[in-house]
């Protein structure tokens, strides 16, 4: 028989609205003896079933639902037919690139696994007990059902750790990657390091946010913070950017920016590659008195989880107020959050504040987030991380 995990009175609501966490405080007790990742039967407490889930021992989370059908068998080949089932539904979402998220976790019922493609290579990550017990059959079915012969695992970030499992980086299939693997994005090519990018090499969940600065650039001077590898920098310049600045920490990403500047043959542009703190620069630049006409901010997560929120809050709104003052009448903004733990309401009020506080007129053309392959679980709001905001400086 299964081991169950059974819950406290009144803990069963999350499970009956399809959410798929279960928290250690939501157990009662647990009977068998389920190592982490076994797939265990969830009950209420008077017994009635609720879902097969991945036990995860060491995790606050300490069960992720599987399937919520109880004649449903987790093996391998039900694993294959859920990534399938993820794969499909990305070809008929995404064209124009040869990149793309092909799994997002628990949005497609695989909580926990990150996939990527670039080109023919696949980047993984196992963040979650469950998937890290099917990790053989996961990638397995990655390599037969997309004919790619290459699979590097990126299972380094810190949702591993606080699942209990130990960091682990390297090829799974076919050898490391000797260079960076080449992609094209809407008619921009880039060069992905996915052994030491950020993530997995690439920010493919900003591609539409790309595109849209892409398409408002012509003619316009272009600030781009945070820039890493030039990404929104390399896409407004396509779209016809009168100059751009780009400004990041580190040396090595504006050294990967400058050789995709030459890869995509803009070596003649008016584009300035600046290696500073944001935050120094912005101040920098305004007692220069410089102004752009449109401005990209896209920080590192300055929110890791809730006990950092008070403190991320006053980062974004003194980046955000710090641009305003510096677009140009009829300028654009275009700011995001990939905090997790700030939420899309909390981000439209910090970036208000800003707007008050520089005494600017401004108007929100546009709530942004992710990329259509990065979707969210309409019963899982917290795969919502990435949000942003377009807006008019009048």
């Amino acid at each position: 028989m299964s081991a169950q995990l059974i819950l406290k009175p009144g803990k069963e609501r999350s499970l009956e609205r399809r959410h798929p966490w279960v928290y250690a405080t939501a157990v009662a007790r647990v009977t068998g003896k389920p190592l982490s990742g076994d797939t265990v039967r969830v009950v209420g407490h008077g017994g009635e079933f609720l879902a097969w889930a991945a036990f995860s021992p060491d995790s606050a989370i300490r069960a992720r639902a599987w399937s919520w059908v109880e004649g449903d068998v987790v093996d391998a080949a039900w694993i294959e037919a859920r990534v399938a089932g993820a794969l499909a539904r990305r070809a008929a979402l995404v064209s124009g690139t040869n990149a793309l998220r092909l799994v997002f976790g628990e949005a497609d019922g695989l909580p926990g696994l990150v996939v990527d493609r670039y080109a023919d290579t696949l980047v993984v990550q196992f963040l979650a007990a469950g998937v890290e017990l099917w990790r053989d059959a996961i990638v397995d079915a990655l390599v037969r059902l997309t004919g790619c012969g290459g699979v590097y695992e990126r299972s380094d970030a810190a949702a591993r750790t606080r699942e209990g499992l130990a960091p682990r980086e390297g090829p799974l299939r076919g050898a490391a990657p000797a260079a960076p693997v080449p992609i094209e994005e809407l008619g921009v090519r880039y060069e992905v390091d996915v052994a030491g990018g950020h993530k997995t090499g690439f920010y493919l969940d900003q591609r539409e946010n790309r595109a849209r600065v892409a398409a408002h650039a012509a003619g316009r001077r272009v600030l781009n913070c945070f820039c890493y590898t030039g990404g929104f920098t390399l896409a407004a310049l396509r779209g016809g950017a009168a100059s751009t600045l780009s400004i990041d920490s580190s040396a090595p990403a504006l050294a990967a920016a400058r050789r995709q500047q030459s890869l995509n043959g803009l070596d003649g542009a008016d584009c300035e590659w600046r290696e500073a703190d944001v935050f120094d620069a912005l101040k920098a630049l305004l007692a220069q008195g410089e102004r752009f006409d449109l401005i990209v901010l896209d920080p590192p997560k300055f929110a890791p989880s809730v006990h950092h929120v008070d403190r991320a809050a006053r980062a974004y709104k003194e980046i955000n107020l710090k641009a305003l003052r510096l677009l140009a009448p009829g300028g654009l903004l275009f700011t995001f959050s990939c905090s997790g733990a700030i939420g899309v309401d909390l981000f439209q009020k910090i970036v208000a504040g800003a707007v008050f506080d520089a005494r600017v007129d401004a108007q929100m053309l546009r709530r942004l987030q992710a990329g259509v392959d990065h979707p969210m679980l309409m019963t899982h709001p917290e795969g919502e991380y990435l949000k942003g905001l377009m807006l008019l400086r009048t």
